[in-house]
């Protein structure tokens, strides 16, 4: 399921039936491939929307992205 979200997230152009059929092999249904679908599209839409009005994240998240880095 996880490299099924990022293929979409990073290359959707190359999205395959096959990608979908992988996912109905490993148990998913047609509902729980479309709410994987849904909740990466959402996903990305949201930090495109954030990315393009320049929202800043709050300070939390903000130490909380440099401590996992570091």
């Amino acid at each position: 399921m996880l490299d099924y979200a990022v293929k979409l997230s990073l290359e959707p152009w190359n999205m395959e039936e096959a990608d979908v059929q992988e996912l109905r092999d490993a148990g998913f249904s047609n509902a729980g491939i479309l709410d994987i679908v849904q909740v990466t599209g959402y996903y990305a839409y949201v930090n495109r929307l954030a990315d393009g009005l320049g929202v800043e994240l709050e300070s939390f998240w903000k130490e909380n992205v440099n401590d996992s880095t570091t």
